[in-house]
């Protein structure tokens, strides 16, 4: 198991087309003629310090030679949201893990780890294999070299976890997570309420659909002292399904007086919430407000190291909150940072050969600002991250999407997305943020056997619960299943909480651990996987 000890060689990369260059040990740094690596102790961990004054630089590589098991299992993260791919697998030296790692000795039972702690100045992935662990960590702008200057840079802090005899793989991820971040932003009450989506898909609705969902959701809570929230996700703004900015006004002649619409959802007794995609505009006012780099959407991408733009943000989120909003849902940062969404990002994150306007930032360093900006204008609004990087945006949102879209047209994809990506993050809920799993669905088009049992799984978790509940779907035994689920997420799940028992073998784990004991789900329909769903 690495230790937090000098790692036994560093590697620098400068431009990916001259590959890796190894540095040399020199007095408890590591030096090349053009880099110097520090590795200073400090509390818990082992810091990443980077000086490349006179070259630009793409990637520091530490490598630690400690041999593992043929019969170790690893696992690893996601850059952002997962995609019903977080999985344990045997060792496989060329798999990316992002920002930690996990391997379980199936011989011994025992689990060990590593990670980089939450909100790093830069994108930190592992790779394991039989004679080692390396941590690649990615400095560049864009898709090009960062230029540092004469600027040292803090780009990482490295933790690790050695698991106790008997200790479950769970417990250890736990531990991991937790060394990771040890100030999560408090939440005052469980995060619980509905959210239009997954019934009308940003099409078709107005304020007075909006307003029967809050009503609905109040229902449901049937007097609970904590309010629910009631969300109004995308479709409410000018632009299309999923629109960029301006963040000004909603669509004509449907939603022309915000504060008052927030103002009546409160009315019925739901908490205002509403979605937004900060770093894109649909409509542009001024082409040098953009980013260079791929553009693979109508939405066109913002130069987040434009001053300007930052300001843009930020009055934007304000207004939302003055309107009267308590909950603000950011989206799509991530793929307009980089114009691909997580699976697609891999080593290269973006395409190569462009650079934000600020060359001297990391990517890293440049998504940490616009979730700090964001975060600063909300003031007392809870915000949830969706396509954001919970690793960087831990300490900076109260609730984080984990997981890619559930759905309210195939179960298929809550199994795949929903079910996986709880699995596997419900290590990091209340240790990094609120997780939440995505919303469970109630739609004619989807099974409510199915849809039911994920419902009653996140309520147990005590992770956020949001229901997207179409009126055509309604019934009194879904009504009573609904209630039941709301009213137990709003306080706070059962006791303890719940934990996957057969994750090490499974990618959607059926037998969990609850407060009444093992607890078995069926989540399989009856052909199977449905593998004409995407």
């Amino acid at each position: 198991m690495p230790s937090l000890t000098l790692p036994d060689a560093v590697f620098v990369v400068h431009d990916r087309r001259d590959g890796l260059r190894q540095a040399h040990l020199d007095g408890g740094r590591f030096t090349s003629s053009e880099v110097e690596v520090s590795l200073p102790t400090v509390t818990g961990g082992l810091a990443v310090q980077v000086a490349s004054p006179r070259r630009e630089l793409s990637w520091v590589v530490l490598r630690w030679c400690e041999p593992r098991p043929e019969s170790t299992l690893v696992l690893g993260d996601a850059w952002e949201r997962s995609y019903g791919d977080l999985q344990w697998r045997a060792l496989q030296p060329d798999r990316l893990l992002p920002w930690s790692w996990l391997g379980h000795d199936q011989a011994t039972g025992t689990t060990s780890g590593m990670g980089v702690r939450v909100r790093p100045n830069a994108f930190c992935s592992w790779t394991v294999d039989a004679d080692g662990v390396s941590c690649w960590i990615d400095v560049r702008s864009g898709g090009s070299p960062v230029l540092l200057d004469d600027r040292v840079l803090d780009a990482a802090t490295v933790v690790t976890v050695e698991g106790d005899p008997g200790e479950s793989a769970y417990a250890v991820q736990c531990r991991l997570t937790a060394a990771m971040c040890g100030d999560p932003l408090p939440v005052r009450d469980p995060v619980v309420g509905c959210n239009n989506w997954y019934y009308a898909y940003g099409r078709d609705f107005g304020p007075a659909q909006i307003l029967r969902d809050a009503e609905t959701i109040v229902e449901y809570a049937d007097g609970h002292p904590v309010r629910p929230y009631c969300v109004v996700d995308a479709g409410w703004s000018p632009g299309g399904v999923c629109p960029g900015g301006p963040w000004t006004a909603g669509v004509e002649g449907l939603f022309d007086d915000m504060a008052g619409f927030a103002a009546d959802i409160a009315s019925r007794g739901a908490r205002p919430g509403i979605w937004m995609r900060p770093a894109a505009l649909s409509f542009v006012d001024d082409p040098g407000r953009l980013r260079p780099g791929p553009r693979p959407a109508r939405e066109q991408p913002l130069d987040l190291t434009l001053q300007a733009n930052l300001d843009t943000i930020r009055e934007d989120v304000s207004r939302l909150v003055g309107w009267g909003f308590e909950l603000v849902k950011h989206d799509f940062s991530t793929f307009d940072a980089f114009g691909r969404f997580g699976p697609a990002m891999g080593v290269s994150l973006t395409d190569g050969g462009w650079h934000f306007a600020d060359r001297s930032r990391t990517n890293a360093e440049i998504l940490l600002r616009l979730y700090r900006v964001i975060r600063e204008a909300a003031g007392d609004a809870v915000v949830i991250g969706c396509n954001t990087v919970g690793q960087l945006a831990a300490g900076l949102v109260e609730v984080q999407r984990i997981g890619d879209d559930t759905s309210g047209r195939a179960w298929e994809r809550t199994r795949r997305m929903g079910v996986n990506s709880l699995a596997f993050r419900l290590a990091q809920h209340e240790r990094f943020f609120v997780a939440d799993a995505d919303c469970v669905p109630c739609t004619p088009d989807t099974p409510w056997g199915r849809n039911r049992q994920f419902l009653d799984l996140v309520a147990r978790s005590g992770t956020a619960l949001f229901v997207s509940v179409d009126p055509a779907a309604r019934t009194p035994s879904t009504d009573a299943d609904l209630r039941s689920a709301v009213r137990l997420a709003l306080d706070g799940g059962t006791p303890g909480g719940v934990e996957p028992l057969d994750w090490l073998r499974a990618t959607d784990p059926r037998r969990w651990r609850t407060n009444e004991g093992l607890h078995v789900y069926d989540w399989t329909e009856a052909w199977g996987a449905n593998l004409l769903v995407t």
